[in-house]
């Protein structure tokens, strides 16, 4: 028993065969081509019918078959050889024919294995290059994980910021309710600034007044001396003239001396009263201005001590608002800058995880076309050794019915009725009739072909209905591994009822090689299917 299978992890086909059993019909052949018109009868008969015997003649038939050769006529074995001799030549031109579509089918194949070698290399470098974008797609995560724990990190400096952005509003707020007090404290001190301003400028009015009062007061007093001292000499010039007059007529006139001398008394205490009345009426005056200058003098600058101080703390909070609102503004530039930053590095690294999704894509797809590519030349090349084989098997049945029907032709000038033989023996027959009868065959075979084709139409017919009740579970096994060769079991036993991987596109035409082989043909697409029978 000889089965033929199909390994898809190598390029070319396994070939499992044990010797089969075969005629050995050399002792034969030397008895002679007589009975080579009843092998012809033979062949021409319908090939369905026709049943080999395993069981051949004994030692007394070979005798009896040496002894009938001699009694043989001359004329009727040379009419019986030249039929033979055109029906070997045609046969051999067929074999030929035969040989020469082998040995195409045969270059078809290396070259198949050529490009199944070229496309496993092809396949490699594409595995290769897919596992470099996995390699680079785990760089890249750890990459983005690293960017995100740098955004996570810059997240929490920005909430520090934030908080601290916070505090320092909080304490920009306490300063401006303190600048506020301050303003007001300001404003009530340039109040009261005015208001000593207004007192200084009325006192100094009034020190102004009084010294003026005073010079005026000098004036009227030096204006009274100078009167004074005028009427004082008038009056000695008087007093002078009437002595000289009371000297001249002292016996005629009362003597006046002492009664001028009472009047200058007079007027010399009432000019003393007067000038001690305006020295201290003066100088009380003065006092009290004074004094009053010097208060003011105090309240003035004690009012611009504290104009100056309030001055200073003005100029102090300007400046600490300033730097205050400096430092916010650099903050607030140097977390927009940031926030910026991490916008641009998120963008770009969403735009490099875009692109390396797109290529991972792009690299799946074309990973799955090579694959199917791939699968596709396996089918093609299983197809092809599936083929090769049938061709191989009906070569090799060619040769046994050639052997059968050389020992045919010696053996039916001897008996009366011709051997039946088995269908095992003639199944080459059977599947090359079958399968070459549109590849110019004899035409006496056409006859035959449909005869078998309707046999064997129904009995797949009633096998895949008894199947199909028996084990449905097992029909998918076999259609899931006839899919994907690669998942194609070590058991080529099963019964396929659909081709290509398709459920249900066709019925399977069943031929027999023998030797245990089963050749089916899709009545659809036409493709051969070689199994072994279990």
């Amino acid at each position: 028993m000889s089965s033929y299978g199909y390994d898809p992890f190598f390029p070319s086909y396994k070939r499992r065969y044990a010797d089969s059993p075969r005629l050995h019909v050399s002792a034969m052949r030397s008895g002679g081509y007589s009975s080579a018109r009843s092998a012809y009868s033979s062949l021409s008969a319908p090939v369905s019918s026709v049943s080999v015997r395993r069981s051949y003649a004994t030692s007394s038939a070979s005798g009896s078959l040496l002894h009938s050769v001699d009694s043989l006529d001359l004329s009727q074995v040379a009419a019986i050889s030249n039929d033979l001799k055109s029906i070997r030549s045609q046969e051999r031109a067929q074999l030929q024919d035969l040989n020469d579509r082998f040995a195409c089918f045969i270059e078809r194949v290396h070259e198949l294995e050529q490009q199944n070698k070229v496309l496993e290399a092809e396949l490699l470098v594409l595995r290769q290059k897919h596992a470099e974008p996995s390699r680079f797609r785990a760089l890249y995560e750890q990459e983005i994980r690293e960017l995100r724990l740098a955004a996570e990190e810059a997240t929490s400096e920005k909430q520090a910021l934030q908080g601290e952005r916070e505090s320092l509003e909080e304490t920009l707020r306490g300063l401006q309710a303190r600048y506020e007090e301050e303003v007001l404290s300001r404003e009530d001190a340039e109040a009261r600034l005015l208001e000593v301003r207004k007192g200084a400028d009325e006192a100094a009015l009034a020190r102004a007044e009084l010294e003026k009062r005073v010079d005026s007061l000098l004036d009227e007093l030096a204006f009274l001396k100078k009167v004074h001292e005028e009427e004082l000499a008038e009056l000695q010039a008087q007093i002078q003239y009437a002595h000289l007059s009371v000297e001249m007529d002292v016996s005629a006139k009362p003597d006046l001396s002492a009664a001028l001398r009472d009047i200058r008394a007079q007027y010399e205490k009432l000019a003393a009263r007067n000038m001690q009345n305006a020295e201290e009426w003066f100088r009380s005056r003065f006092t009290v201005l004074s004094e009053s200058a010097a208060k003011n003098t105090d309240a003035v600058r004690a009012a611009k001590d504290e104009v100056s101080e309030s001055r200073r703390l003005l100029k102090a909070k300007t400046l600490e608002i300033e730097a205050t609102r400096g430092m916010n503004e650099a903050l607030e530039k140097q977390l927009q800058e940031l926030e910026e930053k991490q916008s641009a590095d998120i963008s770009a690294l969403q735009d490099t995880i875009n692109k390396l999704e797109n290529e991972l894509r792009t690299t799946k797809s074309e990973m799955a076309r090579y694959l199917k590519e791939y699968q596709d030349l396996l089918n093609v090349k299983m197809a092809l050794d599936i083929e090769i084989a049938a061709y191989r098997k009906l070569l090799e049945g060619e040769e046994t019915r050639l052997s059968f029907t050389s020992v045919g032709s010696i053996t039916s000038g001897y008996t009366q009725t011709a051997p039946t033989f088995g269908r095992s023996a003639y199944s080459g027959l059977q599947s090359t009739s079958y399968l070459m009868t549109t590849r110019s065959f004899p035409t006496y075979y056409s006859s035959h072909v449909q005869e078998e084709q309707i046999e064997i139409e129904e009995t797949i017919e009633a096998a895949k209905a008894g199947e199909a009740k028996a084990a449905p579970a097992e029909e998918d096994r076999s259609l899931l591994s006839y899919r994907n060769p690669l998942l194609a079991p070590s058991s080529l036993g099963w019964l396929l009822s659909a081709c290509m991987g398709m459920k249900g596109a066709g019925m399977l035409a069943c031929v027999e090689l023998g030797l245990g082989i089963d050749l089916k043909q899709c009545r659809r697409c036409g493709i051969l299917l070689a199994f072994e029978r279990c």
